[in-house]
């Protein structure tokens, strides 16, 4: 399996994290649940890091059985018409946005 993150480096302007929420919310997850090939969206909204680690606002972590089903999404009309949502979002924060691409595992919990 294959995770695309895209991570939301920075600070969401003073006072405005429920409108971004909000804006997240309404008008981006609607088109990232659309993406081709995806199996699985999840929105990680930061709420605490360790001392001196880097603030990372949002992180958007989508799950796709293969890279033919990641490039197939980043091809796709409804992940170009999200970049252009995602640009009204970024008027709300400070900061970059980078991505990343993991090959996944996953292993149950040893329950003693």
């Amino acid at each position: 399996m294959i995770i695309r993150y895209a991570l939301f480096e920075g600070e969401i302007h003073p006072g405005r994290e429920e409108e971004f929420r909000d804006f997240v919310r309404q008008q981006l997850v609607p088109l990232w649940t659309q993406f081709p090939g995806a199996e699985e969206i999840r929105v990680l909204d930061g709420v605490e890091r360790d001392e001196g680690a880097p603030v990372y606002a949002m992180a958007l972590a989508i799950r796709y059985p293969d890279m033919e089903a990641v490039d197939m999404a980043l091809r796709s009309n409804v992940r170009s018409e999200s970049r252009e949502v995602t640009g009204e979002l970024l008027k709300l924060f400070t900061g970059k946005v980078h991505h990343h691409v993991f090959s996944a595992s996953e292993y149950p919990p040893q329950i003693a």
